[in-house]
C-alpha cells in the first residue's frame, strides 16, 4: 500500500480532529484546485475535501445548526441491515442512507460530496445519483441504530388485515420503505379458536337479543326503549360507514407496497360506487313493490296490507287483529312498516356482511403484540352492530318468522367464518401484497358507501323526517338524539384502535 505523504498525513490529522473524516480512511497524493483540497481515496478515485478549518477569532457562539450541517464531506464502511443502507459519518456515528435502489442492491463502499440543502444533508454515489443521509436522531430505528422495524415509539399502531399501520411521532419522511414481503409472527393458535367462540356467543346475544324482546315481551317498536336501541344503532352504523370502513380503506390504498395510485380519489370514488348500488338496488325493489299494489299512491307511502283501525268499536284493543309490536305506533300513516323495509334492512345486513368478513380476518392474522386489544374492540364492534341490525329487523314483522331468524343468523356466523378462513391461511397470508390490498380495500370502500346510504337514508333521515320521530315529543326527541349521537361517540372512539 503506498504510504500517505507528510502533506496527506496532516490533512487527515486536521481532517480527523474537526470530525470531517473517518480516521479509518488513508487518502493519499492530496493536492488543491482553487481553494478545494483533493486526495486519492483507498478505491483510486479522486474525493474532494475541505481543509479550510475555523479562524483563531471565530466568536464561540457559531450557530450549532451550520457546524452539523457541515459534520462529514462523506460516508463510508456503508453496509446493509435488512432493506436499509448505512454507513459511517466522519464522527463515527452510523447515519441511514435513502434512496439506494432497491433493497438487493448492494451498496457502495462509500458516498462522497456531501454537502447541505438547509437542514437536511446529501452525499454523491459513484453512479452520480444523490443520496439522502439522515442522522442517528432522525433515522428509522429506536435510537438512532438499526435493529428492529422503527416507527413504534410514540405512535399508535394498530393491526389492520395483518398490517401494523402506525401514525403519529416518530415516522420520518426520509425512512426508508417499508418491507412488502410476508412477516413471520408470533400467533397463539389455541387463544385464537376460543376467540371464534366468544365472537360467536356476543354476536348471536346482541342480534338476537331486540328480537326476542320484542316477540316475547310485546313491546312497542317506538317506546321509549327501542327508541334509544334503533337511534343508538343509526349512530353505531354512521361511524361504522365513515370512521372505519371509510378510514381503512384509505389505508390500504395508500400502502407503499402497492405505488403511487395514478387516480388519488380511489377509495372515495368506489364508496361512491356503493352508495349507487344501494340506491339502485332499493329504487328497482321499490318499483317491484309498488308495481304489485296498484291501489297505492306512489307519492306516499304505503303499507302492504291495508291499515286497520288501532282500537275496536267498544273502545277496547284488539290484540288477536293488531298486535302491540305494531299497535302503539302512534300516526301510522308515517310508522307502519314500509314496503321496502326488509330491502333496506337487507341492502344493510350486506354491507355489513361484506366488512365481517374482513373483520374476522384482521383479527386472526393480527400479531399477538396487538390481538388482545384488537379483540377487546372487535367484541364491542359486533356487540353494537348486532344491536343495530336485530333492532332494525326487530321492526319488520309483528310475528317471529324464519326470514328474521335467517338474517340475525348470518350476522351471528359471519365474522366466525372471517375467523376461520383466516386461521386457515394464517401463516401464507401477506397483507402487503398487493392483490390483497386491492381486494380488501374495494371490499372495505363498497361496505363504506353501502353502510353510508343505509346509515343515512334509510335510518337516519326516514325516523326523523318522516317516521315517529317527526312529531314526537320532546321526550323522545331528546332520549332519541342521545342515543343517536352516542352510538356515534362511542364506535367513533372505538376507531382509535381498530
Amino acid at each position: 500500500m503506498v504510504r500517505p505523504n507528510g502533506i496527506s498525513l496532516a490533512i487527515g490529522l486536521l481532517l480527523s480532529s474537526s470530525g470531517l473524516l473517518v480516521a479509518s480512511q488513508e487518502f493519499t497524493d492530496c493536492h488543491s484546485h482553487g481553494s478545494t483540497m483533493f486526495c486519492v481515496g483507498p478505491d483510486g478515485k479522486e474525493v474532494p475535501v475541505s481543509t479550510e478549518a475555523p479562524a483563531p477569532t471565530q466568536p464561540p457562539s457559531v450557530s450549532a445548526t451550520t457546524t452539523a450541517a457541515a459534520q462529514t464531506t462523506a460516508v463510508t464502511d456503508c453496509h446493509t441491515h435488512s432493506s436499509q443502507t448505512f454507513c459511517i459519518a466522519g464522527d463515527g456515528q452510523e447515519v441511514q442512507v435513502t434512496g439506494t435502489g432497491t433493497p438487493t442492491t448492494e451498496p457502495p463502499a462509500q458516498y462522497t460530496d456531501c454537502h447541505a440543502h438547509g437542514d437536511e444533508q446529501f452525499c454523491m454515489a459513484p453512479n452520480g445519483d444523490e443520496v439522502q443521509v439522515l442522522r442517528p436522531e432522525h433515522t428509522s430505528a429506536p435510537g438512532g441504530g438499526h435493529g428492529e422495524s422503527g416507527g413504534k415509539k410514540g405512535q399508535n399502531c394498530h393491526f389492520h388485515a395483518g398490517v401494523e399501520h402506525c401514525v403519529g411521532e416518530g415516522e420520518s419522511e426520509g425512512s426508508a420503505p417499508m418491507s412488502c414481503g410476508r412477516t413471520d409472527r408470533e400467533y397463539n393458535i389455541p387463544l385464537r379458536i376460543g376467540s371464534i367462540f366468544v365472537i360467536l356467543v356476543t354476536s348471536s346475544i346482541a342480534v338476537f337479543g331486540p328480537i326476542l324482546w320484542a316477540r316475547f315481551f310485546n313491546s312497542s317498536m317506538n317506546g321509549i326503549v327501542f327508541t334509544i336501541i334503533k337511534q343508538f344503532g343509526t349512530g353505531i352504523m354512521v361511524a361504522t360507514a365513515f370512521i372505519h370502513l371509510y378510514t381503512h380503506a384509505h389505508l390500504m390504498f395508500g400502502n407503499q407496497c402497492l405505488g403511487e395510485l395514478t387516480y388519488e380519489s380511489t377509495t372515495s370514488a368506489i364508496v361512491m360506487a356503493g352508495i349507487f348500488l344501494s340506491f339502485l338496488v332499493e329504487y328497482i325493489g321499490n318499483r317491484i313493490i309498488l308495481s304489485r299494489t296498484p291501489d297505492c299512491n306512489p307519492h306516499a307511502h304505503c303499507d302492504v296490507e291495508p291499515q286497520p283501525s288501532l282500537k275496536s268499536p267498544d273502545g277496547s284493543t284488539d290484540s288477536q287483529q293488531h298486535p302491540p309490536a305494531l299497535t302503539d305506533l302512534g300516526h301510522h300513516h308515517h310508522t307502519l312498516a314500509r314496503p321496502d323495509d326488509k330491502l333496506s334492512v337487507l341492502v344493510m345486513e350486506a354491507g355489513i356482511v361484506f366488512h365481517s368478513i374482513i373483520i374476522g380476518l384482521t383479527l386472526v392474522v393480527a400479531g399477538d403484540s396487538g390481538y388482545v386489544s384488537l379483540f377487546i374492540v372487535i367484541i364491542f364492534h359486533q356487540m353494537f352492530e348486532g344491536l343495530a341490525l336485530g333492532a332494525r329487523i326487530a321492526h319488520l314483522a309483528p310475528t317471529l318468522t324464519a326470514s328474521k331468524l335467517i338474517m340475525a343468523g348470518i350476522f351471528t356466523l359471519i365474522t366466525p367464518i372471517g375467523m376461520a378462513i383466516g386461521m386457515g391461511v394464517l401463516h401464507e397470508f401477506n397483507g402487503n401484497d398487493p392483490s390483497t390490498i386491492i381486494a380488501i380495500g374495494t371490499l372495505d370502500a363498497l361496505s363504506a358507501g353501502i353502510l353510508a346510504w343505509v346509515a343515512l337514508i334509510d335510518m337516519w333521515s326516514h325516523d326523523w323526517l318522516t317516521g315517529d320521530l317527526a312529531k314526537a315529543g320532546p321526550v323522545k326527541v331528546c332520549v332519541g338524539m342521545t342515543g343517536l349521537i352516542g352510538g356515534m361517540a362511542l364506535m367513533g372512539l372505538l376507531g382509535k384502535w381498530a
